[in-house]
């Protein structure tokens, strides 16, 4: 597949919402079925308030493979740190190389970028290997009910709260 990046536009900004919702669901399906309590609003696993304020204070791509919308990506930049926020491909092609040569061109049009770093909850076993058997980031972090992030101050976390990985990936 040919995998190319576009920067989010307005016209597109509403897809991109609907399609990273779907793909979140799907991973939290997956795993838990309808069983699944993990929910940030309304059935979705990420809320579109989340969504829009990564797109908002970030740079937002728009996953194109082979001419077609494959899913997203946002990251934050602060000179030599990158935050990957947000990275979906439609449940439709997972496991076809669109992820990571996604990321791989983020990688490249950022060099100046000497750390990335992400989180991805404890149980998106499919995001955990991509990370770092795919990407080559280490888990540096697990945020659980006794170990809190102590960014995150979105979220009620009560004693239910399950867990975070945060990864890091130093280039070279």
């Amino acid at each position: 597949m040919n995998v190319t990046l576009e920067v989010l536009t307005d016209e597109n900004r509403e897809q991109f919402i609907r399609e990273n919702q779907y793909a979140f669901k799907f991973g939290a399906m997956e795993e838990f079925g309808l069983r699944d309590d993990h929910f940030e609003e309304d059935g979705e696993i990420i809320s579109r308030k989340t969504i829009e304020e990564s797109i908002d204070g970030g740079i937002a791509y728009r996953i194109i493979a082979d001419g077609r919308f494959a899913g997203g990506a946002v990251i934050r930049l602060d000179g030599a740190k990158g935050d990957l926020d947000l990275l979906f491909v439609s449940p439709a092609i997972h496991s076809k190389g669109v992820g990571y040569a996604a990321w791989c061109e983020i990688e490249k049009r950022h060099p100046e970028v000497e750390v990335w770093e992400t989180c991805t909850p404890y149980f998106e076993k499919r995001n955990i290997h991509f990370y770092v058997n795919r990407c080559g980031f280490h888990i540096v972090e697990f945020f659980n009910e006794k170990h809190r992030d102590p960014h995150d101050t979105d979220h009620d976390k009560g004693d239910d709260f399950d867990g975070m990985f945060r990864f890091e990936k130093r280039m070279k």
